[in-house]
């Protein structure tokens, strides 16, 4: 293989894929990129076995097609530390001969054959075809309520859950719950399906540009995603979550009696400054709703109190004492952008949720304050 390339897309394509690469493993080649020359463009890959993800590069110069095995984290230091517009990558037997206008490093490889496949999108059936800004902001909407760590694996993914063309993102913790829809230009049928947080998160970070088409494919408990149509496009593939996610619907409540409008910029202020003085002992917000006004109030033993008020104007409903974990609200806040948001609530005991039209729904569950 001999390849002359474009070393800023080389270093963006090498940050993304490399994303994969687990940090340490007793398998070496799981430890490496491949890269593949072949039909005008480098295609970089790799794989945890668990998530893999394939990137095409077509600012490149391809004199010699070849494939090449390379340890991710030297070529990548390397690559990121050139000043060079373009680098050349020359193989020799299992080595990587990577050259500059300077300097000349020689790094040592494997077997490209050694490097597990990655599935491609030859020979599949698309199940779901979406723009990419619409997906995005789905999995923005929905990601940072998943489970991190969690006995029950199931919410450790966020749940697709598909009828038709109608499509809805659900993620839990246990203690919170979010919702996001919205609408595909393919779809026929009713599927539901757990994909793991990390694919997802993988997957965000290879959108840069919100009218991309997005292919999904569904097959042998793995999700196949395809972003965009040229030679460049990404392909990311993952096993699917297995389990049962928990029953998300009868979780949303649906008697509500007090309501109210918030701008969202206004009302994560407010929650941020009456933050200020929690700590992990006495970590939640009082929202009292009286007499047209939000009084949010903390206190901390040794620490202090803290107490910010809003004016409310169509709040609807008796008055009510109510606390949340305040990081809990403002995580929805961030991904709801300027938007204006409704607050639902019924009683102190009961959760609260926090909607923005019909696009997203979150549902939080209250805490106990001294």
């Amino acid at each position: 293989m001999k390849v002359i390339c474009d070393r800023g897309a080389l270093s963006d394509a090498l940050n993304l894929v490399g994303s994969v690469v687990p940090s340490r493993s007793p398998s070496p080649v799981l430890l490496c990129v491949k890269l593949t020359a072949r039909d005008d463009k480098l295609i970089v890959a790799a794989t945890d076995l668990e998530v893999g993800i394939r990137l095409g590069v077509d600012q490149v110069d391809i004199q010699e097609e070849g494939e090449a095995l390379i340890p991710a984290d030297k070529f990548s230091q390397i690559v990121r530390a050139s000043d060079d517009a373009t680098l050349t990558l020359e193989t020799d037997n299992h080595a990587l001969n990577i050259r500059g206008a300077d300097a000349h490093f020689k790094v040592f490889g494997y077997d490209p054959a050694e490097a597990p496949a990655i599935r491609d999108f030859e020979n599949t059936t698309v199940t779901v075809e979406i723009e990419s800004g619409t997906l995005q902001t789905m999995i923005s909407r929905t990601l940072f309520a998943a489970a991190t760590e969690h006995s029950r694996y199931a919410i450790n993914g966020v749940l697709f859950d598909r009828d038709d063309r109608n499509l809805r993102l659900i993620a839990t913790d246990g203690r919170r719950l979010a919702l996001a829809r919205g609408t595909c230009h393919i779809g026929e049928g009713k599927s539901t399906t757990i994909i793991p947080t990390k694919a997802l998160s993988l997957l965000s970070k290879l959108i840069d540009d919100p009218e991309t088409p997005i292919y999904m494919v569904i097959e042998d408990n793995q999700v196949l995603f395809k972003v965009g149509d040229g030679p460049d496009c990404a392909i990311l593939s993952s096993n699917l979550v297995e389990g049962a996610f928990p029953p998300f619907e009868d979780v949303i409540p649906k008697d509500h009696d007090k309501r109210v409008t918030f701008e969202s910029g206004t009302l994560a202020s407010a929650i941020r400054r009456a933050a200020l003085l929690t700590n992990e002992e006495s970590k939640g917000v009082r929202l009292s709703f009286h007499d047209n006004k939000l009084t949010l109030s903390s206190r901390a033993p040794e620490m202090g109190e803290a107490e910010i008020q809003l004016d409310l104007k169509d709040y609807t409903g008796e008055p009510l004492d109510i606390g949340f974990n305040p990081g809990f609200i403002t995580d929805a806040l961030k991904v709801v952008g300027n938007s204006e948001v409704i607050i639902e609530l019924k009683a102190a005991n009961k959760p609260g949720v926090l909607k923005t039209g019909n696009d997203f729904t979150y549902v939080i569950m209250p805490v106990n304050l001294q």
